[in-house]
Parts: structure tokens; C-alpha cells; sequence
């Protein structure tokens, strides 16, 4: 153990320090106890013996551990388990930086964080160096296999600022999915460019190729060309258009002083029990604001039936499926962790984050379900049936 003046030391110093002695020593012992048994294994006859030690400095979570005595044989055969033979820092320390940045904590302020919790310096060199052994479980997980039923496909985007040769906003696309069973999960993500139509065509097309095959819906906003995209790539699918940003786009449009009334009016028509129903109520609302905005309501008009698809599903499942809430609240989570840098260097920064995001809901998703699925599951499971039988 090393010795220390108490009086020229605050207590977290001395803590620290004496966790790093503590740290060394029993590191040390777990070495003597690995090359011992590796030798005594070895064949009779083999020769082969201890050689002494070298050292070497190992990053933990309590600092820099230095000059810590490594075992070594005699035929340079013995690796230690516990870390790699040119590995400077414990996989904690890696944990921890990969966690920061997850939380959209830039690489500069990584490295004051550890800085500050650890003693010593990491370049931002270094913490990217750490952070680009993401990029091949990105890869991975971009390219994984997918189940074959999704009962809707939620479909929106977001935009962050990248730096190529200048700073300009790009389009982060974000496919989220329900199963049969009602698990939620993000099937993926596409990084680059401008939203557009034949974006998402590629987006689609890669899901298809990657095993999803069947699906009842596909819930997304206006984007001009979007529901063509759609349908040519799953064209037994339905189409929900999202009411609630329908919504928003005629309020914006009405005059303050009718703005309340017209909502009413067109709850009426989205809250309805069936799609008769609903026909009717939207029949009343036609003629009581179609001379004050005939342009708006002409526009509900021809987009009624992908407006109202979500009422002849069950209706244990409704709420889920007119709008793109559950997609919203995802990317809400996923921007705020952009955000926190001012501008991104490059797609691969936003890529990391996206994923570690995108993984951490599918794992907390995957323990639990969405309860109306659950009781309209027999119902679906027919939907499904109806639409894709058997050959």
C-alpha cells in the first residue's frame, strides 16, 4: 500500500487513492493466481516456467492504476483474461464514455467528465476511438433479420444539424413497428439527405428485404407521395393518416374566433364508434363550414377514408393507430439527445446515438405490451389471415 500525508489531502483524495492501492493489489493477486494455474497444467516435459514481470498502467474508475506487476513465462505464452495485451483501459471506463455519449454528451465534455471522475486526460481523439466500436454493432443491428407480421408500420423523421462541408439540417428517418402481440420496437434507422417519398421507398423496400412481409397498416403524415411509396412496396396494407397533425394543419388555418368550435366539430368526427358514424358527423361539420373554409374542408373530404381507416380495426387497438403519437414520443427522446450538440460531425455521430437510443427502448419495449393488443388479438390474428392467406 502506498503512504500518504493525511493533512495535505481532502477525504475523496484519500478514498481514491486508497481504492487504486486496494484495486492494484488485488488485480495483482488474480494475475500470480492465473499464470499459476496455467503452468501447473502444462504438459510434463514442456519446461516452461515463470520469467518475472513487466509493467504496465491500466484506466479504472478510480484512476490510473500505475506500474502494475503483469506475470510473464518463460515462452511468452500467457495472456491474462481480464484484459487485452495492449488494452490500456478496464471496460468500465469504455461502458462509461459510451454511456455519456448516449445521452448526447459531446466528446470534449466526455473527456472532462473523466477528467474529473478519474485524474487523467482523454483526448476527444480518444473518446471517438471508444465511441467507433459502436459503428459495428450499428452495422450489425441495421442489418438484422426481422420478424415476418407487423400489425402497423409507424413511419416519421426528424432533423439534426451534420457538418459535411457545411452545416445543414438532414433527415434522421425512424421506422417503428407493432407486433401481433402488441411489443413496440424500432426496426430502423436511416441517417442523410432531405425527407422524402423515395426515401422512404428505399427505407421500405430494405424492411422487405430484411423479412417483414405481412403488414395490416402503415401510420404516417401527409408527406406528398408517401402513401404511394408505401403501398407499392406493401400493397395489401391499409393507410392511417395521421389525424392529429390534420388536425393542427386546419386549426392553424381557421380564425382565431372559430377555432374552438371547429374542433369540436371535427372530435365529432374522429371520436365516432363506426366509420357510418363518422361519415355523418363529418356530413353535418361539410355543411356547416364548407362557405367559411371550403378549401380546408375539401381537403378532409378527399382525405376522409385514410383519416378514418384506424375505425374499422378493433377497437381495443384505435388509440393507438389514428395518429403518430407512439412514434413522436420516441423521437421526441432521440432529439433531445442530438440536441445536446450543437451540431453533429459527421452521420456516424448521429448513428451511434440513434441506436444506443433505438436499443434501449426495444430492450425495455420487449417486457412489456401494449394492453388493447393483447385483447383484440384473435381479431387481428383473422385480419391477418384474411389478408395474407395461405397458398
Amino acid at each position: 500500500m502506498s503512504h500518504f500525508n493525511t493533512d495535505k489531502l481532502d477525504l475523496a483524495t484519500i478514498l481514491k487513492i486508497s481504492m487504486q492501492d486496494l484495486l492494484k493489489e488485488k488485480i495483482e493477486t488474480i494475475l500470480r493466481e492465473e499464470i499459476k494455474s496455467v503452468l501447473e497444467n502444462e504438459p510434463v516435459g514442456e519446461g516452461n516456467s515463470r520469467n518475472g514481470y513487466y509493467p504496465r498502467t491500466l484506466d479504472t474508475m478510480y484512476g490510473r492504476v500505475e506500474d502494475l506487476a503483469v506475470p510473464r513465462d518463460r515462452k511468452g505464452e500467457f495472456t491474462t483474461n481480464m484484459f487485452e495485451p495492449y488494452q490500456r483501459r478496464m471496460v468500465a471506463v469504455d461502458e462509461l464514455v459510451v454511456q455519456l455519449y448516449q445521452h448526447g454528451v459531446g466528446v470534449r465534455q466526455v473527456g472532462s467528465i473523466l477528467k474529473n471522475l478519474l485524474g487523467e486526460q482523454y483526448s476527444p481523439g480518444t473518446i471517438s476511438n471508444i465511441t467507433s466500436a459502436v459503428m459495428e454493432d450499428v452495422i450489425e443491428w441495421q442489418n438484422r433479420p426481422l420478424k415476418k407480421r407487423y400489425c402497423a408500420l409507424f413511419l416519421d423523421a426528424l432533423f439534426v444539424k451534420i457538418r459535411r462541408d457545411t452545416v445543414a439540417q438532414e433527415a434522421v428517418y425512424i421506422v417503428l413497428g407493432i407486433t401481433p402481440e402488441g411489443h413496440r420496437e424500432i426496426l430502423g434507422f436511416y441517417v442523410g439527405g432531405i425527407e422524402s417519398s423515395n426515401g422512404w421507398k428505399e427505407i421500405l423496400q430494405d424492411l422487405r428485404n430484411r423479412g417483414v412481409q405481412e403488414v395490416l397498416l402503415g401510420v404516417f403524415d401527409g408527406l406528398t407521395g408517401l402513401e404511394e411509396a408505401f403501398r407499392s412496396i406493401f400493397p395489401k396494407a391499409d393507410v392511417q393518416r395521421c389525424v392529429i397533425h390534420k388536425v393542427r394543419s386546419t386549426m392553424n388555418k381557421a380564425r382565431k374566433k372559430d377555432q374552438a368550435e371547429l374542433s369540436t366539430d371535427l372530435k365529432k368526427v374522429y371520436t365516432s364508434s363506426t366509420y357510418v358514424e363518422a361519415e355523418k358527423a363529418f356530413g353535418e361539420l361539410r355543411e356547416k363550414w364548407k362557405k367559411r373554409y371550403s378549401r380546408e374542408i375539401a381537403s378532409w373530404e378527399e382525405d376522409l377514408p385514410v383519416l378514418l381507416t384506424f375505425l374499422r380495426y378493433p377497437e381495443e387497438i384505435q388509440k393507438y393507430i389514428y395518429t403518430t403519437n407512439l412514434i413522436e414520443r420516441t423521437i421526441k427522446e432521440i432529439r433531445k439527445r442530438l440536441k445536446t450538440m450543437n451540431s453533429l460531425p459527421n452521420i456516424e455521430a448521429a448513428e451511434k446515438i440513434t441506436y444506443l437510443t433505438s436499443i434501449d427502448y426495444n430492450e425495455r419495449w420487449s417486457r412489456r405490451k401494449l394492453s388493447g393488443f393483447g385483447l383484440a388479438h384473435d381479431q387481428i390474428l383473422k385480419m391477418f389471415e384474411e389478408r395474407y392467406p395461405k397458398a
